[in-house]
C-alpha cells in the first residue's frame, strides 16, 4: 500500500515528522517498507511567465526570453527549448538555484547574458526524458515556488501490510490507526447522501445473494466524461501508483483508495437490459479492460445484462460496457462480494488487480453505500450530471459476533499487568463497542475489521496500543535440572561425530530429487509427486538419499577433489495405501584411495570392507550382512543390513552403469541405514578381569563355497558354552589342496576360565563339541 504522506496529514495530523511517523506505524504492525520524497531537491524554482522571444544573434537554436518571475523586473534568460513562446509559463530557476547535480549561475551564452534557466521535468528531476519546457496552467500564480505549486515537499510511504490489516488498504483506515495511536484528531471527508435530481434506474437483480449480500448503484444521465481530472487528484493518485486515465475512471479509483471500497462505472446506454448478478454460465465468455479475453467458468461471479456478462464480480469489468469520453450516462457500481467467491479467481487468471486483491480479503460492508455516495458528489463536481436515487438490494451480511477478553488471559500472554481501565481506553481508541463484566469484556468488532475473531486477535490490539516498545523483555527463568537419559539411547549427534571423525563431510541436499532417480537408481516405480514442483528435475520425494550423495560427488570431481568422503543424515518419504511415512535416514559415500597419500602407506583403493568397517561401528558390532540385490548397487557386491532381526539398510559398490552415467574414472561404495535402530544399543555390563589366562585354538574347516561365513560363526555361538570367550576368522583359502567348489576357513577361538586354568583335556574338548556342530549343520571337514 503505498499512499502521499500530505493525503494522509489531511485527514489526521499527528505531532510527528516524517521519521517518527513511520516508526509508529512500523511498531503498530503496519510495517513501512519504504519512504522516499517524491522529487529530487532543487530550490529558487519559481513560475514563471515568458512575456516576450526573439532570435540569438550568434545561435539558429537559441533565442533570447524576457520572463517574468514576480520580481516587477523582467529578466534575460536565453533558453533553447522548442516550446518556448511568449505568454507561456514554465518553471524558471534563478540565480543560485540548486538543481539536481548543478547550481544555476549568471552566465553569458553565446555572448549574451542570461539570468537564470527555464526548465523541463527532466531538469527538475520530474520526468526521465522531456522535450521541451515543462507547461504550466495558465492560472498558475507567477513568482509561486514550484515546490508548492506541486506539493514536492512531501514523501511517498509504503506498507508492508500483513494479509490481516485489509482495513488499512486505504487512507481512511490508516488514518483511523494513526489516530488510536497517536491521539491526534480524525478529520475524514464529510459524506452526505446526494439527493436525486431524476428518477431513472437502473433494473438491478442479484440471483446469488450470498455471493453478493449488498449491491448498491446509481444512475447518473448527463456526465461530461472527457472532462479533465483535478490536479490534486491525479497527483493523489500517482502517488498512489495509479496511472490517471480518465475523470470517472480515476474518481472510481481514488474512492478505492481513499475509502477502501472497490467501484465500477458503466456506460449505461451501453447496457442491454437489467443487470444480473449471477454465476457465469457454459461457454460464457468476457472481453476483459486489460484485453484478455477470458473464457468464463461456473464458479465465477459476473454482472451481466440481457446479452451477457458484462465484467467480472469484483476483480474487473468488461470491454463491451467501459465507460469512454463519448460516455454521456453511467450507472455507477458499490457492492460488498463474499471474500470466498472472489479469493484465487484472478490469480486464476495470471493478473491481479486492486478490487480482487481488497474483496478476496474482506472489505467494510458498512462503507459500501458511503462509498457509493462519495463518489457520486465527486462525479458531480468534476463531470457534471444529474443522479438518479440509489438502488440498494440487501441480503444477509456478514455477522460480527462479539469476541470475549479476559484481563487474566491478556497478563498471562503479554507478560505484564494492565487493569480493566486501561483495556477500554484501548478499545475506545479503536471505536470497538464492548460489553464489561468484571474482568471480562465482550468486545463486538466494526464492520471494517474483519481479522478480529479470537481472544488473541484482541490481545494483540491491546499490545500494539499499548505499544511493543513498554513491554519490558523479560529473561525467562526455569529451574534447571539434569534431566534423564537412558544410556541405551544414542543421540544423533553421535552418529554425526562418528563419520564425521573419520573424514567424512556432512551435506544437506533438497527433500525433492529427479523422478528418474526414484525409478531408476532405487527402483521405485510409484514415487510422491508434487502438484506444484519448483523446477522439472525436482518433481518427487525422495525415498533414498543417494542421489544427492552422486551429484555432490561430481560436483567434487568437477574441481578436481580425487578423495570424497560424504555423509547426510535427512528424511525420506513413502506412500502406503492408507496414507505417508517419513523416515529417517543416514546414507554415506566413499570415493578414491582408502587414506590420503602419504610416503609410508602405498596407494590403494576404498573397497566395501573399509565402509563396512564405519557401518560396523554405526550398528555397534551387532549388525548381519546379507547378499541381495540393488538397482544403484554391484551384483555380488551388495550386502541388506540386518539388525536385530530386521532389515534397517544397504552398503554395497555403485553399480556399473551408474559409474559409466555419472563418468567416474572409479567406483564409489555406497551405504544407507535407518536411524532410529542405530540409537538403540545394549548397556554395557561390567564383568571380572579373569585372574586365569586364556587358551588360544585355531580351527580350520573345509566347506562348499556356497556356505556362508556368517553361517558358520552363529552355528558356532549357537552353542552358548560359557567357556568359549571370542571366535573370529582370520583366513580365507582357495587353491591348490582344496577341492573345486570348496574352500578353507580358518578360526581362532579363546578359551577361558573364570574359576581355574583350564587343561589341555578340557580346551581339546570345546573344539571338538564346535567341529561335530559344524560337521552336522553344514557338512565341514577338518583341514589337515
Amino acid at each position: 500500500m503505498q499512499f502521499s504522506e500530505q493525503w494522509l496529514r489531511q485527514y489526521v495530523n499527528p505531532a510527528l515528522d516524517s521519521e517518527g511517523l513511520g516508526h509508529a506505524l512500523t511498531m503498530a504492525g503496519l510495517e513501512v517498507e519504504a519512504m522516499e520524497p517524491v522529487a529530487a531537491g532543487f530550490s529558487k524554482v519559481v513560475v514563471a511567465e515568458i512575456v516576450s522571444v526573439e532570435k540569438h544573434p550568434d545561435a539558429d537554436r537559441l533565442q533570447i526570453c524576457k520572463v517574468n518571475v514576480g520580481t516587477g523586473e523582467l529578466l534575460q534568460i536565453v533558453c533553447g527549448a522548442p516550446n518556448a513562446r511568449a505568454g507561456l509559463k514554465a518553471p524558471c530557476a534563478l540565480v543560485g538555484a540548486e538543481l539536481p547535480g548543478f547550481k544555476i549561475k549568471q552566465a553569458k551564452v553565446r555572448g549574451v547574458e542570461s539570468f537564470g534557466m527555464m526548465c523541463s521535468a527532466k531538469e527538475l528531476g520530474l520526468a526521465e526524458e522531456s522535450n521541451g519546457l515543462l507547461e504550466l496552467a495558465a492560472e498558475a500564480e507567477i513568482g509561486q515556488d514550484i515546490r508548492a505549486l506541486f506539493e514536492l515537499d512531501d514523501k511517498l510511504f509504503t506498507l508492508k501490510l500483513t494479509p490481516n490489516r485489509t482495513d488499512c488498504l486505504s487512507i481512511v483506515g490508516i488514518a483511523r490507526d494513526v489516530t488510536a495511536l497517536t491521539g491526534a484528531t480524525l478529520s475524514l471527508p464529510t459524506i452526505s447522501p446526494v439527493a436525486a435530481g431524476i428518477d431513472a434506474k437502473q433494473t438491478v437483480t442479484v440471483s446469488e445473494p450470498a455471493a453478493c449480500p449488498r449491491y448498491t448503484g446509481r444512475v447518473i444521465q448527463g456526465v461530461n466524461a472527457a472532462a479533465a481530472t483535478p490536479d490534486w487528484m491525479v497527483r493523489r493518485l500517482e502517488r498512489s501508483g495509479v496511472r490517471s486515465i480518465s475523470a470517472i475512471v480515476d474518481i472510481t479509483n481514488y474512492v478505492l483508495l481513499e475509502q477502501g471500497q472497490p467501484l465500477h462505472a458503466f456506460d449505461a446506454d451501453k447496457l442491454q437490459g437489467g443487470i444480473e448478478i449471477r454465476y457465469a454460465r457454459a461457454g460464457e465468455t468476457l472481453v476483459l479492460l486489460n484485453e484478455q479475453t477470458i473464457e468464463l467458468q461456473p464458479d465465477m461471479l459476473v454482472i451481466a445484462d440481457n446479452a451477457g456478462a458484462l465484467a467480472l464480480a469484483g476483480i474487473m469489468g468488461g470491454d463491451s460496457s467501459a465507460v469512454s469520453n463519448d460516455t454521456s450516462n453511467i450507472f455507477l457500481e458499490s457492492a460488498f462480494f463474499a471474500p470466498g467467491v472472489i479469493v484465487g479467481k484472478a490469480r486464476r487468471l495470471n493478473f491481479s488487480t486492486d478490487s480482487s486483491y481488497r474483496f478476496e480479503r474482506g472489505v467494510d460492508f458498512a462503507n459500501t453505500l458511503p462509498a457509493l455516495e462519495r463518489a457520486t458528489s465527486l462525479v458531480l463536481e468534476i463531470c457534471g450530471g444529474e443522479p438518479g436515487p440509489v438502488i440498494e438490494i440487501l441480503g444477509s451480511l456478514p455477522a460480527r459476533p462479539p469476541v470475549r477478553l479476559r484481563i487474566a488471559r491478556l497478563t498471562s500472554v503479554l507478560g505484564i499487568s494492565l487493569t480493566a481501565e486501561d483495556v477500554i481506553d484501548v478499545l475506545k481508541k479503536l471505536d470497538f463497542s464492548y460489553q464489561r463484566n468484571d474482568d471480562e469484556f465482550e468486545v463486538t468488532p466494526p464492520s471494517y475489521r474483519f481479522d478480529i475473531e479470537i481472544e488473541e486477535d484482541l490481545i494483540e490490539e491491546v499490545a500494539r496500543l499499548y505499544g511493543y516498545d513498554n513491554i519490558p523483555a523479560t529473561p525467562p527463568q526455569a529451574e534447571l535440572r539434569m534431566l534423564p537419559s537412558a544410556e541405551a539411547n544414542l543421540n544423533r549427534n553421535w552418529l554425526r561425530d562418528s563419520l564425521a571423525a573419520s573424514g567424512y563431510q556432512e551435506i544437506v541436499s533438497y527433500s525433492f530429487v529427479d523422478e528418474s532417480w526414484e525409478r531408476e537408481l532405487l527402483g521405485n516405480a510409484a514415487p510422491i509427486a508434487l502438484k506444484n514442483p519448483i523446477a522439472s528435475n525436482l518433481s518427487v520425494m525422495r525415498t533414498g538419499l543417494w542421489g544427492g550423495l552422486l551429484e555432490t560427488l561430481m560436483y567434487n570431481l568437477n574441481r578436481k577433489q580425487e578423495r570424497v568422503r560424504l555423509f547426510e543424515i535427512g528424511a525420506t518419504y513413502f506412500s502406503h495405501a492408507d496414507g505417508y511415512s517419513e523416515v529417517t535416514r543416514i546414507s554415506g559415500l566413499a570415493y578414491g584411495d582408502a587414506a590420503p597419500e602419504q610416503w609410508a602407506q602405498p596407494a590403494r583403493e576404498v573397497d566395501f570392507f573399509d565402509v563396512k568397517a564405519e557401518v560396523e561401528r554405526l550398528a555397534g558390532g551387532d549388525a548381519l550382512y546379507v547378499a541381495a540385490q540393488h538397482p544403484a548397487l554391484h551384483p555380488g557386491q551388495t550386502a541388506q543390513v540386518v539388525l536385530n532381526g530386521k532389515a534397517i539398510g544397504w552398503i554395497g559398490k555403485l553399480h556399473p552403469k551408474w559409474q559409466q552415467q555419472y563418468q567416474l574414472p572409479r567406483s564409489a561404495i555406497l551405504f544407507e541405514l535407518e536411524v532410529e535402530p542405530l540409537l538403540k544399543r545394549k548397556v554395557a555390563q561390567y564383568t571380572q578381569v579373569p585372574k586365569f589366562p586364556p587358551v588360544r585354538r585355531d580351527m580350520a574347516v573345509v566347506v562348499d563355497e556356497n556356505i556362508t561365513i556368517q553361517a558358520l560363526m552363529d552355528t558356532m555361538r549357537s552353542a552358548k558354552n560359557p567357556l568359549i570367550n571370542d571366535i573370529a576368522l582370520f583366513d580365507v583359502y582357495r587353491g591348490k589342496g582344496i577341492a573345486e567348489g570348496k574352500k578353507s576357513l580358518a578360526f581362532l577361538v579363546l578359551i577361558q576360565d573364570t574359576q581355574k586354568t583350564l587343561t589341555d583335556i578340557e580346551a581339546d574338548a570345546v573344539m571338538a563339541s564346535l567341529l561335530d556342530l559344524l560337521v552336522q549343520q553344514h557338512g565341514a571337514t577338518l583341514r589337515n
